[in-house]
């Protein structure tokens, strides 16, 4: 009898994201390998246009009962999901990318006389206030949230491991180790933590959870 392949997701997902997996006739197992604490922060410091780079840093904005003021205020943000959230709950997104370098750079080509808060996490990378700031680009940053390992030793083994952030990477390492395991990245920057780690990466097309989920699909259909 053939063994269906066994996945492992680094985070919990959603009922339907979930059922892609089994309708699949894969084995899922899930984990949080990263937790979210928000952090207090004065809203009266907010300069300028917003940036948003996860739903993470938005919702952590959108606790302040101040952040109503902000509602006219011009917002660019990474991740088609990220502006859905943003728009849903009645923000002007004006500019969206799915990376951050694609952000900085309309930011840069197009906007690059006004100024910007960006409202970041604890383990945001360089790449956009690097660019920005390069570019002559006033910018201030307000860390709203904190991302927290929470690493989980896995005894029950894997086939295919989904991956949706550097930091799960990080986590996931921290009590396991990566050897014959396909490792499905959200993103090409997941995929960058997995450096020298192993070659066996397959990147989403396009960086959603679904997406992830299509490509692990489309690997094991002749499993």
């Amino acid at each position: 009898m053939e063994r269906c392949a066994r996945i492992l997701a680094t985070k919990k997902l959603q009922p339907n994201q979930r059922q892609y997996l089994l309708n699949a006739e894969l084995s899922v197992t899930e984990a949080d390998f990263i937790g979210i604490s928000h952090k207090q922060f004065e809203v009266n410091n907010i300069k300028g246009n917003l940036i948003f780079t996860s739903q993470n840093g938005f919702k952590a904005f959108l606790e302040k009962k101040k952040s109503e003021n902000f509602k006219d205020r011009n917002i660019f943000c990474v991740g088609q999901k990220t502006r859905d959230v943003i728009v849903s709950n009645g923000y002007n997104v004006i500019a969206f990318s799915d990376y951050a370098e694609e952000l900085a750079t309309t930011i840069i080509n197009n906007y690059n006389k006004e100024s910007f808060t960006f409202l970041s996490g604890s383990m945001r990378r360089d790449t956009l206030p690097e660019a920005l700031k390069a570019a002559g680009i006033v910018l201030n940053e307000i860390e709203v949230y904190k991302t927290v390992l929470t690493p989980h030793k896995i005894t029950s083994g894997a086939d295919g491991i989904l991956f949706f952030s550097p930091s799960g990477v990080t986590s996931y390492l921290k009590e396991n180790s990566i050897t014959n395991e396909a490792c499905f990245c959200i993103g090409t920057t997941t995929a960058q933590a997995l450096n020298g780690i192993t070659e066996n990466i397959i990147v989403a097309n396009k960086p959603s959870i679904e997406n992830v989920i299509i490509q692990c699909i489309n690997y094991y259909k002749n499993y």
